[in-house]
């Protein structure tokens, strides 16, 4: 078996005293679920995944502790002597069979010598295996706003068809979709909602679509669900028509069904840093404290979900009615809400010219 020529193998160890939070950005940087735990000469000590880091976070865990207090100890990994001479075969059926995205190749001494993506393998089993986890759960994109934080273009274009590259954002939005679910896709649709339908009618994607009008009146984030049919899936995932989530779909539906959630938001990790000293004062002007540039790393709301249809009697019949509403109106009722957090890297909001531009450089860069 030839070497990993991807990438350089070691961009993908860490050590076991950094810190979460700085596995998490290696993680973006490398685009792997998977790192590495290696001591002195590569020795493999374990692996940190994104679900690892997920669970963490759930659990209240802070991200500037280290890494060794989530990774695994007892990682897979497959020694070269199990392969000199033998097909790629023995690699792919350890893959599949531990449920992973890669393997450390390792040799005696259990140093890492490199590392081995079953995507490289290029086997038609993994596809096989992809297209058996396929969900058979519809997707209902919202796009029906006027995207007024995208003005100009959205005066001549509704914002799911703003371009990233030579694909309309919407588009790439389903692409990530149909990965992962077969259900279908609803679009929720006022705003030059016409010109949506068109270019989609007059496009062969393979999916299967179906329009649903607002008409004249907003309905607001969320309000436009209530036009879904009656027989509409119980659990079905919501997005918004700018909001592109590279994540396992198949992950979030199941996280969302074993926590028994009404709603399940997903969330993404944003690390924001305050152009300026911060200043605490206390009565009479006096200053307490002064933080220069202060850091803070916030959990915020991506615009994706995963939605129970019984959430949707709470819906006022023809009126405006925001997500945020909703969200509280089951929690009044002591319905679960979950959160489903992902990286930083793995949301691109492509909803107001500054992320925009660095969402579509993004995309276009991987495309």
């Amino acid at each position: 078996m030839g070497q990993n020529k991807t990438a350089n193998f070691k961009n993908y160890f860490i050590s076991k005293n950094i810190s979460i939070k700085k596995a998490m950005k290696k993680m973006d940087l490398t685009g792997k679920k998977t790192l590495f735990v290696t001591g002195k000469k590569r020795l493999l000590l374990g692996s940190v995944t994104d679900g690892d880091i997920r669970r963490w976070i759930l659990a209240d865990g802070s991200l500037n502790d280290n890494v060794s207090n989530i990774y695994n100890r007892n990682p897979v990994y497959i020694n070269r002597i199990e392969i000199e001479g033998k097909a790629e075969d023995l690699v792919l059926k350890k893959v599949v069979e531990a449920g992973v995205e890669s393997l450390p190749l390792v040799d005696d001494n259990k140093s890492v010598v490199d590392v081995l993506f079953w995507k490289d393998l290029n086997k038609e089993e993994f596809k096989e295996k992809e297209e058996q986890d396929n969900l058979n759960s519809p997707v209902v994109i919202m796009a029906g706003g006027e995207g007024r934080r995208l003005d100009p273009f959205t005066k001549i274009l509704p914002k799911a068809l703003i371009p990233v590259g030579d694909i309309p954002v919407v588009e790439i939005i389903m692409n990530e979709y149909m990965k992962y679910i077969s259900g279908g896709i609803y679009f929720i649709l006022r705003y030059k909602g016409e010109m949506i339908k068109f270019y989609f009618d007059n496009k062969k994607t393979g999916y299967h679509i179906s329009y649903l009008f607002e008409g004249e009146k907003s309905l607001g984030t969320i309000g436009g669900l209530q036009l879904l049919p009656d027989d509409f899936p119980d659990t079905f995932f919501l997005s918004n028509c700018d909001t592109i989530i590279r994540a396992k779909y198949n992950d979030i539906y199941n996280f969302h069904m074993e926590s028994e959630n009404e709603i399940t938001v997903v969330g993404s990790m944003r690390h924001f840093v305050v152009p300026y000293g911060v200043m605490e004062i206390s009565s009479g002007g006096k200053l307490k404290r002064m933080q220069e540039k202060p850091e803070q790393d916030l959990l915020v709301n991506t615009g994706m979900y995963v939605l129970e249809k019984k959430t949707l009697q709470y819906l006022p019949k023809g009126k405006s009615f925001d997500t945020t509403d909703l969200i509280k109106e089951v929690l009044a009722r002591k319905g679960r809400v979950g959160v489903y957090p992902i990286s930083e890297k793995s949301w691109l909001d492509t909803g107001q010219w500054g992320s925009y531009e660095e969402s579509a450089k993004n995309l276009i860069n991987n495309l």
